[in-house]
């Protein structure tokens, strides 16, 4: 008999995972541009999800078109579905582009989508396409964020050509808020800068009220301008995890067009915001607007009346990779110790970036969460008696049970309205954040005092 004892591997599930599904962040990204329709190859109860997801947030209608898979369809592949739905879609919303998107299900069985779209093209040989865009985008390899920049590149790989340069910049500024798109475009007409942006569904997620309803909202990144997206004088790419991946779209259209790309962190803090300004004036040749000089005097100066609130306060903060490596790098500005930052994303990136921005962080005892799940989160974030909570809505329950306030930033913001209009990045950005982080900490002494005092 043999007397070894036989060591189980100890296997942990997600039992609520901080990221959702990869095909939702490209869906967002075709929503971005004018014209378009996304469609998933899979599933109805894939695309039901996924607009149940995105209209929480964005409180906008949104068609997000399917091949509508079935049992027949899931033995013996979708092809037949995948061009039926390309056809449904022409006829019915005479679409500028057509985002094709898979699923667990089409990738799991190995369905060969670019074969399909080939084969829908010759079907309809002497007949004028919209142009049709696909991303692979299983749920099980990544996570919405992968979604997202996937699909951007998909774009410019798909799209772009080069053209006699025409002073234009590319700006691709991750997955922001519709405000923080509103104020980025601002800023680009304030320099008198020609870009384009992509994606941009400033509008047509979040427009103004309709009197009839629409299949495609106005607004979006017009395809022409993605097309001149390789003749552009520079890129600006947001994402700090992103910028260490092997692929980008600004990457792409530098190896492919030699359009040169200026990786950097979402512009959130003091620092971040001048590294964009002072790259867009030294892309551009233009000065920075006196305006923006102006508002970031006035952060400083909030700075220095609110910091004996948020001094050594202590947070959590959890969410994309890019947006908590960026609001690591703000509450450092500020004095705010982030003790958790944790993440569902698995890049393998986020730690040594915090690292490198908090050299003293085995000191200060931060912990690094990635591939996080919440209740992971919310174990650790106990432990560590945090003030505060920065995050989306999936942390709600976290923050009730263990009575810290929860600061709703990013995305989904389901238990709120106005999650589209929630502003991030600038100094306009920081400022709102800076205000809402210094108030929140109030509130929570005020109401824990005995007295609770009515003037500081």
């Amino acid at each position: 008999m043999n007397n070894l004892a036989i060591k189980k591997e100890e296997y942990t599930a997600t039992k609520n995972a901080c990221k959702l599904c990869t095909p939702l962040g490209a869906s967002l990204v075709f929503k971005g541009i004018r014209g378009a329709v996304p469609l998933l190859h899979g599933s109805q109860g894939c695309s039901t999800y996924i607009r149940r997801y995105l209209i929480s947030h964005y409180k906008e209608p949104i068609d997000i078109a399917c091949s509508n898979f079935a049992e027949e369809t899931a033995i013996f592949g979708g092809g037949a579905n995948l061009k039926i739905a390309l056809e449904n879609i022409r006829r019915q919303y005479d679409p500028e582009l057509v985002g094709i998107a898979t699923t667990c299900l089409s990738e799991t069985i190995g369905d060969d989508v670019p074969m399909f779209i080939r084969e829908y093209k010759d079907m309809c040989e002497g007949q004028e396409l919209p142009p049709i865009v696909h991303i692979s985008t299983p749920s099980y390899q990544g996570t919405h964020m992968q979604g997202f920049h996937g699909a951007v590149r998909a774009l410019v790989e798909g799209v772009a050509e080069k053209r006699e340069q025409d002073g234009r910049i590319n700006l691709f500024p991750g997955m922001v808020s519709p405000a923080d798109l509103r104020h980025l475009k601002e800023i680009m007409k304030d320099f008198g800068i020609p870009f384009t942006m992509l994606p941009d569904y400033s509008d047509t997620l979040d427009g103004p009220l309709w009197t009839e309803y629409q299949r495609i909202p106005p607004g979006g990144t017009p395809v022409e301008e993605i097309r001149a997206a390789g003749s552009a004088l520079g890129s600006i790419e947001f994402g700090s995890v992103l910028a260490m991946e092997k692929e980008s779209a600004g990457r792409s259209l530098f190896k492919k067009f030699a359009v040169p790309c200026h990786s950097m962190g979402l512009p959130i803090g003091v620092d971040e915001t001048d590294r964009f300004f002072n790259t867009l004036s030294s892309v551009s040749g233009k000065p920075i607007p006196a305006k923006y000089q102006e508002e970031r005097g006035r952060l400083l100066d909030s700075y220095v009346d609110g910091h004996k609130y948020v001094i050594e306060a202590r947070a959590v903060v959890y969410g994309e990779e890019d947006l908590v490596a960026s609001l690591v790098q703000f509450l450092k500005e500020i004095g705010v110790i982030p003790v958790l930052c944790a993440s569902g994303g698995r890049s393998g990136h986020l730690q040594k970036i915090i690292a490198e921005m908090i050299p003293d962080d085995e000191q200060k005892n931060i912990r690094i969460l990635e591939n996080a799940d919440f209740t992971d989160i919310e174990s650790m974030a106990e432990e560590l008696k945090a003030d505060l909570i920065i995050g989306h809505s999936k942390g709600y329950t976290m923050s009730r049970r263990l009575n810290i306030p929860l600061i709703r930033i990013g995305f989904p913001v389901h238990d709120r309205v106005g999650g589209a209009r929630i502003h991030h990045i600038g100094y306009r950005g920081t400022q709102e954040l800076f205000d809402r982080i210094a108030n929140t900490l109030i509130e929570a002494r005020q109401n824990a005092s005995s007295a609770g005092y009515t003037y500081m």
